[in-house]
């Protein structure tokens, strides 16, 4: 992918999910578990136990999609960025642009 402009535009992109997601994570470790915590008496205490439950994939899923974030952003700062970890070609500009940091082409989807 050689156009700078939609190298810069997808840097911008992936530089405002990155900020995003570190965000959301952030929110949810300020939360933490104590806003869902409950007195052993409580009748739902597994309806706890589920949200906190939830809490913890949401983080997990966060974290995945942030270094994925991350690992794009220094494939722009070493160059090998839009090439398929797979067979090492191209990754159409189309589908960066869909999912910038995608680290596969359609056929290695």
């Amino acid at each position: 992918m050689a156009n700078p402009t939609a190298i810069e535009t997808l840097r911008t992109q992936l530089e405002g999910e990155r900020a995003s997601l570190q965000r959301q994570l952030d929110d949810l470790r300020a939360a933490g578990d104590n806003s869902l915590s409950f007195d052993e008496n409580f009748a739902d205490s597994g309806q706890v136990a589920a949200e906190q439950g939830e809490s913890r994939l949401l983080a997990a899923s966060l974290t995945d999609q942030l270094q994925e974030v991350e690992r794009a952003l220094a494939k722009l700062a070493d160059g090998s960025y839009g090439q398929c970890e797979t067979c090492g070609q191209e990754i159409a500009e189309a589908r960066l642009e869909a999912m910038p940091a995608t680290r596969y082409c359609i056929n290695h989807a």
